[in-house]
């Protein structure tokens, strides 16, 4: 009987094994401000998890929410930016 996962290692083997390319980590640069931004956002929400959110608790939320809205904003414009025209 033949295995199948020997069958899968040899179609796709080669693709887990490689580094990542230079677009695909310019990709990643470009996106770090909304991840950085929804990294804050799930702190502050992990802290007031255990507990009744404090005032400075639903703040701290409130502006972490507002950052990863512009972050997010922001590259959506680049992006449409450098987009080609679409006539």
């Amino acid at each position: 009987m033949k295995h199948i996962a020997a069958a899968q290692a040899l179609v796709t083997g080669a693709d887990f094994d490689r580094e990542p390319t230079a677009a695909e980590l310019d990709a990643i640069e470009s996106e770090m401000p909304v991840i950085t931004a929804e990294l804050e956002l799930l702190d502050a929400q992990i802290t007031a998890l255990d507990r009744t959110p404090s005032p400075l608790d639903v703040r701290r939320i409130r502006r972490a929410r507002r950052r990863v809205l512009a972050a997010r904003r922001e590259l959506t414009n680049r992006t449409v930016a450098g987009a080609p025209e679409v006539a």
